[in-house]
């Protein structure tokens, strides 16, 4: 899997495996090809934007879907 190189910190740091997950089925449903050696250097902006977006819209519905269920 692919090393993560950013400063970013999970809140939840055992999502890690489930987050990266999500990132390679979103891509593969968007047609990308995630790089195998974790280098996203020549990988294209708008691909990047793409991805990043559509896990975002995934995790909100995700996020509304689990809030829709607590106040049932």
């Amino acid at each position: 899997m692919a090393s993560n190189r950013n400063s970013n910190q999970l809140v939840v740091p055992q999502a890690t495996a489930a987050l990266d997950q999500m990132k390679f089925e979103v891509a593969q449903e968007l047609g990308i090809s995630i790089p195998q050696d974790g280098y996203y250097g020549n990988m294209a902006t708008r691909d990047a934007g793409s991805l990043g977006g559509y896990i975002t819209r995934k995790l909100v519905q995700i996020a509304e879907q689990s809030l829709a269920g607590q106040f049932k």
